[in-house]
C-alpha cells in the first residue's frame, strides 16, 4: 500500500471522546452516542485518537488513549450540546487509501510495523486519524477510508 505525504491545514472537529484501550475497546458505543447527538449530517465523519508520548514506545494493548468520533466544522461558535471542540493541528502526515472491512487491522501492523520503520519518517504526537466518507460501510469488504499518521522527517531531530 502507497502512503502519499501531505502536509495537512488545521482541522476544527467537534465531537465526542472517551478513554479506551485495544482490549476494553468502546468505540462502537461512542459513535451511537456521537450519532444520536451529532451536530451537523455529514458525509465524512472522522475517527481520531489522541496517544500519549511514550504509547507506541511498546506494545501493550491495555494502554489507554482517548478515542473521539467527530465531524469537521467551518466554525466553532456553536458547538450542540454534549459535544466537544477539538483542532488538529497542522503538520505532515501519511495519508493511506484503505479498501477492505473495518475489522481487518492487518493494515496497521502493515503502517506501524513495517511502512514507519523503512520509510524516512518517523511518528509524530499529534492525532491520528480515519476519515470515512460515502464510500465507507465499516465491515464490507468494498469499505474505503483514508488513514491519517502524523509523521516527521527522521534527520529533523
Amino acid at each position: 500500500m502507497q502512503a502519499h505525504i501531505e502536509t495537512l491545514k488545521a482541522k476544527q472537529l467537534v465531537g465526542l471522546s472517551c478513554s479506551m484501550s485495544l482490549v476494553k475497546n468502546e468505540t462502537a458505543a461512542l459513535w451511537k452516542r456521537f450519532m444520536k447527538n451529532r451536530p451537523i449530517h455529514s458525509s465524512e465523519f472522522i475517527a481520531m485518537q489522541v496517544y500519549g508520548p511514550d504509547y507506541f514506545s511498546a506494545f501493550d494493548p491495555t494502554k489507554a488513549f482517548q478515542q473521539w468520533a467527530c465531524v469537521e466544522v467551518d466554525n466553532l461558535k456553536i458547538i450542540p450540546e454534549e459535544m466537544v471542540p477539538f483542532l488538529i493541528p497542522a503538520g505532515l502526515y501519511a495519508k493511506f487509501n484503505y479498501k477492505g472491512p473495518s475489522t481487518d487491522h492487518s493494515i496497521y501492523d502493515y503502517i506501524y510495523r513495517q511502512w514507519v520503520s523503512q520509510s524516512k519518517y518517523q511518528l509524530d504526537d499529534r492525532p491520528h486519524f480515519q476519515v470515512m466518507g460515502e464510500k465507507y460501510s465499516n465491515t464490507s469488504a468494498s469499505s474505503e477510508e483514508e488513514i491519517w499518521i502524523p509523521i516527521l522527517n527522521k534527520n529533523s531531530n
